[in-house]
């Protein structure tokens, strides 16, 4: 009976609350908690009474009384932010935000009125972020005309980072993390000396591709993503079995395409004269990656980081944009650029009709040539092992 009776007063606390009637909706609650003790839905409910009523100090303490039992609870969290930029404590408003964020369930779980004070939220840590990052680099400024080169977009990025306008990405490869290697989006050129010559021989390459692509067959050119019926596709759904993004393989896991190789000769010639990664099994894979007019490649990872792609751009109709961890770049016709897959990276094709990139893996110059074999071995083992 004391159940059902608590029951229908914090109803009718909801009632009186809906009201604006909070007086009344603060002693039904503690008529209902006299009866059966405090709960976290009366103490939610005091909460929200005292703090439209005026008593932010009350509310933070029913909220905290609810968090004391429940740290992870996102609705008190958000709230208890909320209360803390009203009452003006800005600073400590974003700590109690920032942790309310981390822990937000998707968008689609979340109440209306909660969704709008979660995205209210981000903008004030958002706020505060670009106010202590302008300190930041106000407090530096003297100092950034002695930096030169690749040192200071590297420290600009630290400090998107540090203040948490940016993440931290990582090697997360699906088959091989190689340890004590520094996970670097885009390696420089110098590492790679042959780059000129690559990109001089653009013109035959292109031609070869646009001779290869007229004449291919469904099952030469095919869609790059072909999970199986049944199979979680995660972020690939859009793009499974889809013609909107397919391939054209030269070689593909460690294996000569004869076909496609006597397609495009002298393509073949120059990426025989290159240090294509040497995995049986594995690698090397050399490919014609189409990507069709707005499609957007959504963020994934490769294989392993021993070994970094190269991307040469054939057809670049219009816009395109790639990302490898925080930084994008814009394809350039002639220019080729090299990066770590196994980082989170994306691409968009935002151009009207198709754009076309010669992809192909080299071996990690981090790693030395005795370890590669160690590698190549130990590879060629698993997949033994797996068969």
């Amino acid at each position: 009976m004391k159940g059902e009776a608590a029951h229908q007063l914090i109803e009718a606390a909801e009632r009186a609350l809906a009201a604006r009637d909070f007086a009344t909706a603060l002693a039904l609650l503690s008529q209902s908690e006299a009866m059966t003790g405090a709960t976290e839905r009366t103490a939610m409910l005091r909460a929200a009474a005292l703090r439209a009523s005026g008593d932010l100090g009350g509310a933070l303490g029913a909220l905290d009384d609810v968090l004391a039992g429940q740290p992870y609870h996102f609705v008190a969290l958000l709230s208890k932010g909320a209360i803390l930029e009203q009452a003006g404590s800005g600073t400590a408003a974003v700590e109690v935000y920032r942790n309310a964020i981390k822990i937000a369930p998707p968008a689609e779980r979340v109440p209306p009125s909660a969704l709008r004070q979660l995205e209210s939220a981000r903008a004030v840590v958002d706020q505060a972020a670009l106010a202590l990052r302008d300190h930041l680099q106000t407090a530096t400024a003297d100092l950034r005309g002695d930096i030169r080169g690749q040192d200071l977009p590297r420290f600009d990025e630290a400090v998107d980072i540090f203040v948490g306008l940016k993440r931290a990405y990582v090697h997360e490869p699906l088959l091989l993390n190689y340890p004590q290697l520094p996970a670097i989006p885009f390696f420089d050129r110098s590492h790679f000396p042959w780059l000129e010559d690559l990109e001089a021989a653009s013109g035959d390459i292109e031609s070869e591709m646009h001779a290869a692509l007229a004449t291919a067959s469904d099952d030469e050119l095919a869609p790059y993503i072909q999970y199986p019926r049944g199979a979680p596709v995660n972020q690939w759904g859009e793009l499974n079995h889809s013609r909107r993004w397919t391939s054209y393989f030269l070689w593909k896991d460690g294996a000569c395409q004869e076909g496609a190789c006597l397609q495009c000769p002298r393509t073949s010639a120059i990426l025989e004269r290159l240090p294509m990664c040497d995995q049986p099994g594995f690698a090397p894979t050399a490919v014609f990656s189409a990507l069709q007019a707005h499609t957007h490649i959504p963020p994934h990872t490769g294989s392993s980081n021993v070994r970094l792609l190269v991307h040469l751009p054939l057809l670049l109709p219009g816009p395109a944009r790639f990302r490898v961890g925080n930084e994008t770049r814009a394809w350039k016709m002639g220019e080729a650029w090299v990066f770590d897959d196994s980082i989170e990276h994306e691409a968009w094709n935002d151009a009207a009709s198709t754009r076309v990139i010669l992809i192909f893996d080299v071996w990690n110059p981090l790693i030395p040539a005795g370890e590669r074999q160690l590698i190549s071995r130990m590879l060629a083992a698993y997949k033994q092992f797996q068969a």
